[in-house]
């Protein structure tokens, strides 16, 4: 990945640093896969190396979700890739048994790393059931996501998120639930709901985001979102202030940041994916694909963290809005 994006999705000890502005780089995926023939009928499928997270229903490729923008769970509480090994067991033609073990979310070994401690995910997949119509994912990751350096603060009084040897103990844990319900073949409805609850901030974080999908058209669907997200201390629903704080909080360094009180988020979209057929059909090469959307974004209990920065003295911010309106368009061209 190339763009202003890639400041959030980095790698540790994978080019992270590489380029430190607006505009920087970040691998997303190199592993090897296998399929074995072996124990199950359908046999055993195995990847190695690096990753895309296994868990929320919004991925990282931008047409593995329906908008440009994020909803609050698949941003702030599920991995985004994992350097490690995933066997997908597939245990009947319509139920897979997924293990994985990895070095953790957004980072890889050693120096790299950010405790001695193994991560991983346990989960099933429940396939076509209902005649094709349900699709169930259930996933949980388990480890601990802390670094085991020390703090250390810059001399304008950032402190990095080091947490010496308790790093090494302190458990997360984390739970995704998903179904997918297919009316008929043009409309389709999602649900899924996610929790987040980390031993070293000692924060509980969870969701439940709805999704329909109306293809309207052969080029055009219609896109809806709605979502209800937590943050029971205003710790994990973060905005890192500067071009690489996201990279400096994986990899213990002082970084700039604010976040939030306790607050309950509502969120709604509105889009639309229009594959223009006049494009598309000279374009010899992949398929064209313009989304644009309107967001509304709303403090549900009262606080006011939006469109307004935090300090050092006081990064938690209580003097914005409750509410905040985007407008957003992205253009994908995949081939």
């Amino acid at each position: 990945m190339y763009g202003s994006d890639a400041r959030f999705d980095p790698t540790i000890g994978m080019g992270d640093g590489a380029i430190t502005g607006l505009y920087q780089w970040a691998p997303t995926q190199a592993h090897v896969d296998v399929h074995l023939p072996w124990i199950f009928k359908h046999g055993i499928d195995v990847q190695v190396g690096q990753m895309y997270g296994l868990m929320g229903a919004e991925g990282t490729p931008a047409l593995a979700r329906p908008f440009y923008t994020f909803n609050y769970a698949s941003d702030y509480i599920v991995p985004f890739q994992t350097v490690g090994i995933v066997a997908t067991m597939h245990l009947s033609k319509h139920v897979d048994w997924i293990l994985g073990v990895d070095a953790g979310n957004s980072t890889t070994f050693g120096a790299a790393g950010n405790n001695n401690k193994p991560k991983g995910y346990f989960g099933f997949a429940f396939n076509h059931l209902l005649d094709g119509k349900l699709d169930i994912h259930a996933m949980g990751r388990f480890g601990p996501e802390g670094n085991n350096g020390r703090a250390v603060t810059s001399p304008d009084g950032w402190t990095s998120a080091g947490l010496g040897s308790d790093a090494n103990h302190l458990m997360q844990y984390n739970g995704d639930i998903m179904a997918t319900y297919h009316v008929n073949d043009k409309l389709s409805v999602t649900v899924d709901g996610t929790y987040l609850h980390d031993n070293a901030t000692r924060d509980d974080v969870y969701g439940v985001t709805s999704y329909l999908a109306w293809d309207i058209k052969p080029w055009l669907t219609f896109n809806l979102r709605g979502e209800v997200f937590r943050d029971n201390t205003g710790g994990t629903v973060s905005e890192y202030a500067s071009f690489m704080s996201y990279t400096h909080s994986l990899s213990n360094r002082p970084y700039p940041y604010y976040n939030a009180p306790p607050t309950t988020y509502g969120e709604l979209t509105v889009g639309a994916s229009y594959r223009p057929e006049f494009i598309n059909k000279n374009l010899g090469l992949g398929k064209f694909t313009l989304r644009p959307e309107i967001r509304l974004d709303k403090s549900l209990n009262g606080t006011r963290p939006f469109n307004q920065a935090g300090t050092v003295q006081n990064p938690v911010v209580t003097n914005g809005t409750n509410n905040m309106l985007w407008f957003n368009c992205d253009a994908v061209w995949a081939f």
